[in-house]
C-alpha cells in the first residue's frame, strides 16, 4: 500500500522545518523586523533534535556506532532528551551526564525517555572529576560498545546546523535577513547557522548571547581564557566554563551579556505578549534583542532572526514557577508575584 504523504515512518521525520513567527506586540516600537526562529516545533521540543539525529546518523553512516552500542553524552538537559528520543527509535542505550543546574523538570523527562541519569554538580571546574564532563569520559572508558557524542567539542554540531537551520533561515527569509540573534553554549547552534548564512550575504551581522559568568564574550573579544570571569549562574545551556571547540569565534561579529534575572522575566513577557510559551534561552535571546535595541544596533527595514532554542514546559520548576522566582529574589514592585492576581472561591 503506498503511504500517505501525511503520515511519517517515526518522529525524527518529524525534525527541523521549524517556523519563523513575526514577533508582533513586543517590538511594537522597535527599528525593523523582528522573526522568532521558534525552535520548540521539533519533536523533542528544541533545537538540539537537529544534532542529536545528525550526529548519531554520521556515527552509523561511519561504522562508529552499531546495534546494541551505548551513547553517552553531557547536557544541561535539551541535548540529553533529543538523544535519547532518537536512541529509541534506533535502538541504542542512552546514559547521560547532567548538569546539577538542570531543572527537575529536564531530569524527570530525561528518567521517562528511559535515559539512565548520573547528575553532577554544576558548579565544579570543568577538569573536575565530579563534573559533567569528566564523568562522561570515565563512563565511556568503562563501558565497552559506547560512543561520547561530547557535543562541545565535536565538529558535527556545527555542521548539523549548517546543513539545516541556516539554509532553513535563508530561505524563509528569502534572502532579506540582516541579522542573526542566538545564544552561544556549546557554539554549534549559532556558529553552524552564522556559517551559511555568510556564505551567503557576509554583511548579514551574527550577534552572540552570553551570560554573566561565562567566559565566552571575552574570549571572543581577546581570545583569551580568563577564568576570572566564571561565577555561577542560572540560566541553562547559555555560556560556558571552557571553550567548546564547537564554536567558530570568527563568523561570530560580537557578544552581548545578560542577566539570569532580566532573561527569566522577558521569557515570561514572551508568553504573556506574544502567546509563545517558550524557555529560559529563549527569555535571554530575546533580552539581548531589547539591549541591542536600545543601544541603536538596529535600524528600519533589518530583518531581525532570533533563535528560540527550547520549550517553556522545560522551566515549570524554574521561571515559571513564583516559588522559585521569589526564592531567586527576582521579584520587586515591577514583577509582583503573579500568584497575588489568583482568587480561590471557597
Amino acid at each position: 500500500m503506498e503511504q500517505n504523504k501525511n503520515v511519517f515512518d517515526n518522529v525524527l521525520s518529524l525534525i527541523g522545518k521549524t517556523p519563523l513567527i513575526k514577533l508582533n506586540k513586543l517590538t511594537s516600537d522597535f527599528k525593523g523586523d523582528y522573526l522568532a526562529k521558534v525552535e520548540a516545533f521539533n519533536p523533542g521540543h528544541s533545537t538540539k533534535d537537529r544534532i542529536a539525529l545528525y550526529i548519531i546518523e554520521e556515527a552509523e553512516r561511519k561504522g562508529i556506532l552499531k546495534p546494541g552500542d551505548t551513547i553517552i553524552e553531557t547536557t544541561s538537559g535539551n541535548t540529553g532528551f533529543s538523544i535519547a528520543m532518537v536512541s529509541i527509535i534506533k535502538g541504542y542505550e542512552c546514559i547521560l551526564a547532567v548538569s546539577s543546574k538542570s531543572s527537575a523538570d529536564k531530569i524527570d523527562m530525561l528518567r521517562t525517555m528511559g535515559a539512565k541519569v548520573y547528575v553532577c554538580p554544576a558548579h565544579v571546574s570543568a577538569d573536575d572529576p565530579r563534573s559533567y564532563y569528566e564523568v562522561a569520559k570515565r563512563l565511556h572508558q568503562e563501558i565497552k560498545g559506547s560512543v561520547y557524542i561530547n557535543q562541545y567539542f565535536n565538529e558535527l554540531n556545527m555542521n548539523a546546523h549548517y546543513n539545516s537551520t541556516g539554509p532553513e533561515i535563508w530561505e524563509q527569509t528569502e534572502g532579506k535577513i540582516t541579522h542573526l540573534v542566538a545564544c552561544s553554549g556549546t557554539g554549534g547552534t549559532i556558529s553552524g547557522t552564522a556559517k551559511y548564512l555568510k556564505e551567503q550575504n557576509p554583511n548579514i551581522k551574527v550577534i552572540g548571547v552570553d551570560a554573566f559568568g561565562s567566559v565566552l564574550k571575552k574570549y571572543h573579544e581577546t581570545r583569551e581564557f580568563d577564568a576570572n570571569e566564571i561565577y555561577p549562574y542560572r540560566i541553562e545551556g547559555l555560556g560556558k566554563n571552557l571553550i567548546p571547540t564547537a564554536t567558530d569565534f570568527d563568523v561570530i561579529d560580537k557578544f552581548v551579556k545578560v542577566t539570569d534575572e532580566e532573561s527569566a522575566h522577558t521569557a515570561r513577557d514572551i508568553a504573556k505578549t506574544e502567546g509563545l510559551f517558550v524557555g529560559y534561552t529563549s527569555g535571554a535571546a530575546f533580552q539581548a534583542v531589547k539591549q541591542l535595541q536600545e543601544d541603536g544596533e538596529f535600524n528600519e527595514g533589518d530583518n531581525i532572526v532570533v533563535i528560540f532554542p527550547d520549550h517553556g514546559s522545560r522551566y515549570m520548576s524554574k521561571i515559571y514557577s513564583d516559588k522559585w522566582m521569589e526564592e531567586q529574589g527576582f521579584f520587586d514592585s515591577k514583577n509582583e508575584v503573579s500568584v497575588k492576581k489568583i482568587q480561590y472561591i471557597d
